[in-house]
């Protein structure tokens, strides 16, 4: 067996063995990396790390910091309290608010981590407090950021245009965006069908009843290694409320406006306040989703890896000699699902608009098709908590929580790994080439 092919055998051999064993799977992942790079390909440590996500460590270390702050500070329930009175407390209406929040920065070209990181915390806090499904808040926050992936202001959107020019092809950037958006939207619909949305929507089960006491409501914030419960705060003092919203719309600013790293800016943000406010220091720390941040930095090492031990190359050459175009199509679009489940979007993007090349530029394929296709099924797939996006969502879910809402995630998001290529294939490739 090549060393390529065993490290996709160890890929699922971590699945497997992260089902039977309460074992955390990015631990697994670096362990795998360990071995596969010191008794098989004989690589450096500094090699085997070389993937190591450090920009995406600090911002799940920072944003969980700094919503840690809010959370314990009462700042959090304020807002969610706020904005449910301005929606007149419509709990059938709330999960489609968030889909819209979520798309509005993307669409205006924010990559889909910085609106997560702003929004999650305020989803997931909504949904505890007035009984929404925790999957349906986040899903329907995850498939808005993703919405506007393919947007002409987006990086994304702007990645594709460009690879596409550079070999003097061109793309209807007006049919990606929107076919992107609809395909989202679509996904959202399918979500508010699946997890409670009708059944609100109905008043079948207590729409527009009271959203639970703070004394029925479950701890907030137990810590992922001390197991030290903090209470929900539902009342904030003045000074405390004034500092922290500024704090998260400094951050919102910094990210959105002049594009500094969200990571950073919430470390010193939350550092800052705790600095003013040292009461809630503790519990503020205790609230950093550790499981989390080693969950998605172990496992897109390994993936990372796996890139330089040439496994994605190896597929891609042999996707690449497939004669029939049609095949090789559904085929790249599977294999875009399949990796930018466990890495980066842009990066897969990066590469597979190159391996499509052969089958847009010959006329086989029709190029806005096939790059939509493609684009859909590499980010519909982020929903899984090995990427960014899905792992700040798994991240503001309350702790006692997120050993199950993770798991959901992984099989909502595995599940668009075939979903995702079969009907890209099937409602857009297939009647447009």
């Amino acid at each position: 067996m090549t060393t390529q092919l065993l490290s996709i055998a160890v890929l699922f051999l971590m699945f497997v063995i992260g089902a039977w064993r309460p074992i955390n799977l990015g631990v697994l992942a670096l362990v795998a990396t360990f071995a596969i790079g010191s008794l098989v390909s004989g690589d450096s440590f500094d090699t085997m790390l070389e993937g190591f996500p450090a920009n995406v460590f600090v911002l799940l270390l920072g944003v969980t910091y700094l919503f840690g702050v809010a959370t314990v500070n009462g700042t959090i329930e304020w807002i969610v309290v706020s904005a449910a009175r301005l929606l007149k407390e419509n709990r059938a209406a709330m999960p489609w608010v968030l889909f819209l929040l979520a798309a509005i920065p993307t669409n205006a070209g924010a990559a889909g981590p910085v609106g997560i990181a702003l929004l999650a915390p305020i989803a997931m806090r909504m949904a505890t407090r007035y009984d929404i499904s925790v999957r349906l808040a986040g899903l329907m926050v995850i498939n808005g950021a993703d919405s506007g992936n393919l947007s002409p202001l987006n990086i994304l959107g702007v990645i594709v245009k460009g690879s596409l020019e550079h070999e003097g092809l061109h793309v209807g950037q007006t049919v990606l965006w929107l076919g992107n958006f609809a395909f989202n939207a679509g996904l959202a619909v399918v979500c508010y069908l699946l997890f409670g949305g009708l059944r609100m929507a109905r008043g079948k089960d207590g729409r527009g009843s009271s959203p639970r006491s703070a004394a029925r409501e479950p701890a907030v914030g137990a810590a992922a290694g001390g197991g030290v419960a903090v209470e929900a705060r539902t009342h904030v003092s003045t000074p405390a409320l004034v500092l922290t919203l500024g704090a998260i719309v400094a951050v919102a600013v910094g990210a959105l406006v002049f594009d500094l790293d969200i990571g950073a800016l919430a470390i010193c943000a939350a550092v800052l306040l705790i600095l003013v406010m040292p009461d809630h220091a503790k519990a503020a720390f205790d609230q950093i989703s550790w499981s989390t941040i080693a969950l998605i930095c172990g496992v897109v090492t390994y993936v990372s890896f796996m890139q330089h031990l040439g496994t994605i190359d190896m597929i891609g050459d042999k996707v690449g000699d497939i004669a029939a175009p049609l095949l090789a199509a559904f085929l790249l679009c599977l294999m875009a699902a399949v990796t930018s489940a466990f890495a980066s979007s842009i990066a897969i993007l990066g590469v597979m608009i190159p391996l499509s090349l052969p089958f847009i530029s010959n006329g086989d394929i029709s190029v806005t098709a096939l790059v939509l296709a493609i684009g859909i099924s590499a980010t519909v797939v982020d929903a899984t908590p090995f990427s960014s996006v899905g792992a700040l969502t798994v991240a503001a879910v309350e702790p006692d929580q997120r050993e199950r809402f993770s798991r959901d995630l992984i099989k909502w998001g595995l599940s668009m790994v075939v979903v995702a290529p079969v009907l890209t294939w099937a409602l857009i490739i297939v009647p447009f080439s």
